[in-house]
């Protein structure tokens, strides 16, 4: 079809396995032989769902700055689909081996056409290189005292994991779960959550199974496509609104690439208001923007922001326009090297542990959890919506209604329904959650996405902020009951 319709060359994955922030870099970074570069990529991908013959499929579509195209580029494809008549395809070219690496070249339709062949894994750890001290790294993993695992959950990130972790920074083998690339997953949920990362979380010490063996400092998991990640230490979870947070608190001493300082940091509105703390404290610009990686890009194209995150497992920086599961690691990696810079030889590791619990001491304690409420009926939960709003008007029965429930809770201070204005195009985007804001920094967050004939969910986001270091070491569902 790409040939059919004038397109010059196609890029292409070796054995079409490319990670969704892979692809990203590979449109901003690789340039062709004749000085060309990627105008933009298909992405084929059942992100973190189940995928498969009977399960999710889907195609995403990339922009020339390799982030995901913005709505009014997607508005415009549908509204395409609504009245295209005809396509092209030609069926008459060669097949290709896309197993070997290597430029297919021969006479299409509209002229010469190119299938370019190539691992990705080699621009990939080029760029990773740029940003990380992998020296410092693979002192840190090939420390006896350290040890690590990274469940890849057979996805795309399968084709990287070794390439970087055991081959360039010495880690062993074994350390690697799950990491052969397979089309259904294994069969599994590709999802980096303590649900769906079973293994993992087993391994980690945090199964429900108890176990003799010793679980690893550190480990991490990847989703489908290799953006999402999950951060855990020994019998310990970091959430994904703490671990950027502690990035971006440490990113300038730790990882090189920041060495220069950070031009901004930025999160989804549902995440947790850690971030905000990190960057009052350090004196960052900060953005809240609605939840989609194309709004952050929009920062990064304006050297806005540097580091950004969101509550569903997703993590980022400039270097490129997605979320990127490797990357979040490995800076993870770094800071955990550079807190034990003068320490591999002693007696006890600074462990990840000891990192979230100190970054609590400094900045609080943002205890946040997310309940999802699926497949409600749509109309109703419309309604509900509907009425949330309508309380923001009075606040004084909301809270008199709140303090017939939990005396024990801050006032609402206040109630919007977020609307964000993007800081470089301009654009508006409405109806993107309602919010109540308590006086003493907690909040509940709700968010209505999927609506339709089949019915729509409901995502709930409870925080509550602590900033007594004497209590930032409570149970996160003890802290959270009054809310």
């Amino acid at each position: 079809m790409a040939a059919a319709n004038g397109v010059r060359r196609v890029w292409v994955g070796q054995n079409s396995l490319m990670s969704t922030p892979v692809v990203s870099a590979v449109i901003r970074e690789r340039i062709g032989a004749d000085g060309s570069k990627a105008t933009g990529a298909f992405i084929l991908t059942a992100s973190h769902n189940p995928g498969g013959p009977k399960e999710d499929f889907g195609i995403k579509y990339n922009m020339g700055n390799g982030g995901p195209a913005p709505e009014s580029v997607t508005d415009k494809i549908f509204s395409n689909t609504t009245t295209i008549s005809e396509y092209l395809i030609s069926e008459d070219l060669p097949d290709v081996d896309i197993s070997v690496v290597g430029v297919t070249s021969f006479s299409g339709p509209e002229g010469p056409f190119d299938v370019d062949v190539f691992d990705s894994s080699v621009n990939y750890i080029k760029l990773m290189k740029t940003i990380f001290d992998f020296e410092a790294i693979k002192k840190l993993l090939t420390s006896p005292k350290f040890t690590f695992c990274y469940d890849v959950l057979h996805g795309v990130a399968g084709a990287y994991a070794k390439h970087i972790f055991v081959e360039e920074l010495g880690a062993d083998e074994s350390s690697l779960l799950n990491c052969v690339p397979k089309e259904d997953f294994g069969g599994g949920h590709p999802d980096p959550n303590l649900t769906y990362a079973k293994e993992l979380v087993e391994r980690m010490g945090l199964g429900k199974s108890s176990s003799n063996v010793e679980p690893p400092e550190f480990g991490a998991a990847a989703d489908g496509d290799a953006d999402r990640n999950m951060i855990l230490g020994k019998r310990f979870f970091v959430t994904p609104s703490d671990s950027v947070a502690i990035i971006a608190a440490n990113a300038v001493q730790s990882i090189p690439y920041f060495a220069s300082g950070l031009k901004g940091v930025a999160r989804s509105m549902p995440t947790s208001a850690a971030l905000d703390v990190v960057a009052k404290n350090l004196n960052l610009k900060f953005f809240e923007v609605p939840t989609g990686w194309n709004f952050f890009g929009n920062l990064m194209d304006a050297g806005m922001c540097s580091i950004c995150g969101e509550e569903s497992f997703g993590t980022g920086s400039d270097h490129i326009r997605e979320k990127d599961g490797i990357w979040a690691v490995l800076a993870w990696l770094s800071i955990i090297a550079f807190k034990n810079k003068d320490n591999l030889g002693g007696d006890k590791l600074v462990t990840v542990e000891d990192i979230v619990r100190q970054h609590w001491a400094t900045y609080g304690r943002h205890y946040y959890s997310r309940y999802d409420y699926e497949n409600v009926d749509a109309g109703a939960a419309k309604e509900l919506m509907a009425n949330l709003v309508s309380m923001q008007s009075s606040l004084s029965d909301v809270n008199k209604l709140i303090k017939e429930i939990r005396s024990d809770v801050s006032e609402v201070v206040a109630a919007v329904e977020f609307e964000y204005k993007d800081h470089v195009d301009g654009s508006v985007s409405k109806n993107q959650g309602i919010r109540y804001l308590f006086g003493d920094g907690s909040r509940l967050v709700f968010r209505l996405s999927g609506t339709g004939s089949v019915g729509a969910t409901i995502r709930v986001y409870i925080e509550q902020y602590e900033k007594d270091s004497s209590k930032t070491g409570r149970d996160s569902q003890e802290a959270l009951a009054p809310l």
